[in-house]
């Protein structure tokens, strides 16, 4: 691997944003080819940090602190991907439920999956049934993300689904749903077509579905 290379993967699996966005300027200044900068710099140490997480080595803190140096770097090497025409491994709309206000989990899962290579549309925290239908109306993913930290708030799962299907539009949406109280069985009561438990293997399961 090109050392510039090397270094940002290690750069981002150690977390540090400073040196990451260092090391893509370099890499764009030394002409490196942009899908190699994304694939085997950012992808690749994501995907380290996912294998890391699940063998018990990083725990939450680390996996944002890496996912954060990612975005930084991705956040420099975005508009020559774009200009390049890089295609992207595809869009996921991603939010918090009706009522909920919690971010954590949904950031990190979104962050994920940035760095494994999807467009990520970001709805936030609190999202109503019918923003998310309209957002799958608008932007036209093929993943929706939905989190729930709350026993509360979950059954606002079932009826984003609902919102989504009255649309006419839950047969083009693959349905992921997450958080700390939500359970496969759960996610098939409503539903959905896949639970994950953790960041890590959210990405899995979007790879998976879509």
């Amino acid at each position: 691997m090109d050392p510039v290379l090397q270094s940002m993967f290690e750069a981002v699996v150690a977390g540090k944003k400073a040196e990451v966005e260092a090391q893509v300027r370099q890499a764009q200044e030394a002409k490196v080819d942009p899908g190699a900068i994304l694939n085997q710099g950012l992808i690749a140490a994501m995907m380290e940090v996912g294998r890391r997480f699940e063998a018990g080595e990083y725990y939450v803190p680390e996996m944002l602190i890496a996912a954060r140096a990612m975005q930084a770097g991705l956040t420099i090497l975005r508009p020559q991907l774009v200009a390049s025409g890089i295609k992207t491994a595809g869009k996921v709309v991603m939010g918090t439920v009706r009522g909920d206000l919690h971010d954590i989990g949904k950031n990190l899962v979104a962050m994920m999956l940035e760095g494994a290579g999807y467009e990520v549309v970001d709805l936030g925290t609190d999202v109503s049934p019918e923003k998310f239908a309209a957002a799958v109306r608008e932007h036209n993913p093929q993943i929706v993300g939905m989190s729930a930290l709350l026993t509360t708030t979950m059954q606002n799962m079932k009826s984003t689904i609902e919102a989504i299907d009255d649309l006419g539009l839950r047969e083009k949406v693959k349905i992921m749903v997450g958080g700390a109280p939500v359970t496969e069985a759960f996610a098939k009561q409503v539903g959905a077509d896949g639970f994950a438990p953790d960041a890590s293997r959210a990405v899995a399961l979007a790879k998976q579905l879509a």
